[in-house]
C-alpha cells in the first residue's frame, strides 16, 4: 500500500482496511468513517504495540481531517516499522465525494479542531486589541498570535491546536482508548 491513497480508491476496499482515525475524541465523534478506530496523535507512541498487531494483520489507513496529521502518524509509525498510509485530504475529501461517515448516537461532539482554533485565536487578538486601549503592551498578545498563525501556515502545523487538544473534552477517557487498543491487538 502507498503512503498516500485517495478516497476514490479506499471506498471500495474500506471493509478490507483497518482505519485509524488521529483525530481528538470530539473530532472523532463528529463524524468518521465507518469502522474506524480513534487513536489522537497525541497517544500514537502508547498505541504502537497495538498497532503493530492490526498492521502484521492487513494495510492500515491511516485518517484525520485533512490528511496532515495522518501523514505525520505515518512518518512515524513507518519510523517504528510498521507501514500505513494516509488518506488524501482526510475525512473533508470523504464527505466531500459524498461517502457515509459514522455518527455516534446520542453523543455531542465538540466543536471541530480546526473552529476551536479560530475561536481561541480571535479571542486572544480581540483581547489584546481591547487590552491594548488600556495597556499598550497588550497589543503584543494580539502580535504573537498573528506571529503563530503565520508560523502555523508555513509549517502546516497549529501548536494551538496541540494546545486545544489537551484540554478535557478533546482527550479520550482512558477506557475508550484501552478498549480501543485491546480491538486493534485482538
Amino acid at each position: 500500500m502507498s503512503s498516500a491513497i485517495a478516497p476514490e480508491q479506499v471506498h471500495g476496499r474500506l471493509a478490507e482496511l483497518t482505519v485509524i482515525d488521529v483525530r481528538t475524541p470530539g473530532e472523532y465523534a463528529s463524524g468518521h468513517l465507518p469502522g474506524a478506530h480513534n487513536v489522537p496523535l497525541d497517544d500514537l507512541d502508547r498505541a504502537l504495540p497495538a498497532l503493530k498487531a492490526a498492521a502484521g494483520r492487513g494495510d492500515l489507513l491511516v485518517v484525520c481531517a485533512s490528511g496532515a496529521r495522518s501523514a505525520t502518524a505515518c512518518r512515524r509509525l513507518a519510523e517504528n516499522g510498521v507501514t500505513a498510509a494516509s488518506l488524501t485530504g482526510g475525512t473533508t475529501a470523504w464527505t466531500q465525494l459524498g461517502h457515509d461517515i459514522h455518527r455516534p448516537a446520542g453523543v455531542r461532539a465538540p466543536w471541530a479542531m480546526e473552529r476551536q482554533v479560530r475561536l481561541a485565536a480571535g479571542g486572544l487578538v480581540l483581547t489584546g486589541l481591547l487590552a491594548g486601549l488600556r495597556l499598550p503592551h497588550a497589543r503584543w498578545i494580539s502580535a504573537g498570535v498573528a506571529g503563530g498563525l503565520v508560523f502555523s501556515a508555513l509549517t502546516d502545523t497549529c501548536g494551538m491546536a496541540r494546545v486545544l487538544a489537551r484540554l478535557p473534552h478533546n482527550r479520550p477517557r482512558g477506557a475508550d482508548l484501552d478498549a480501543t487498543l485491546a480491538a486493534l491487538e485482538g
